[in-house]
């Protein structure tokens, strides 16, 4: 299995960067897709980044030029560059992790990831 845990939220002005970072760990991390999300009470989940087992990207249209996800060489991290930050964008900012065979078109697609973080805030003033 993978199990996963976020860091760099931090309180931002608008129109700042930050770098948040996933830690991974499991037998199959090297293989799994991976994804970033957010979430504000009262909303539902939304996706905005995600990259397949083979390095492929997708993102949301709401982040499209904002938001960047990569993984380091090892795969045992992944980030979310972000900038240009908004106070829209003010959330909690969950990774998630998809160890099957996942289509490029449904990785912002929550329900396709089983593993998640418990997430760390980004608030942007």
């Amino acid at each position: 299995d993978v199990q996963l845990v976020e860091s760099g939220g931090d309180s931002v002005e608008a129109g700042g960067s930050l770098r948040l970072s996933c830690a991974a760990s499991g037998y199959t991390v090297r293989t799994s897709n991976m994804g970033w999300f957010r979430q504000v009470t009262g909303k539902e989940r939304e996706g905005l980044a995600g990259i397949g087992r083979d390095g492929r990207t997708f993102y949301a249209d709401s982040v499209q030029g904002r938001f960047s996800i990569s993984r380091n060489y090892g795969r045992t991290t992944n980030y979310l560059d972000m900038k240009n930050l908004k106070p829209e964008d003010t959330a909690m900012y969950l990774c998630a992790a998809a160890t099957g065979v996942v289509p490029s078109r449904l990785l912002l697609d929550a329900t396709q990831y089983t593993i998640w973080g418990q997430g760390t805030q980004v608030t942007v003033s």
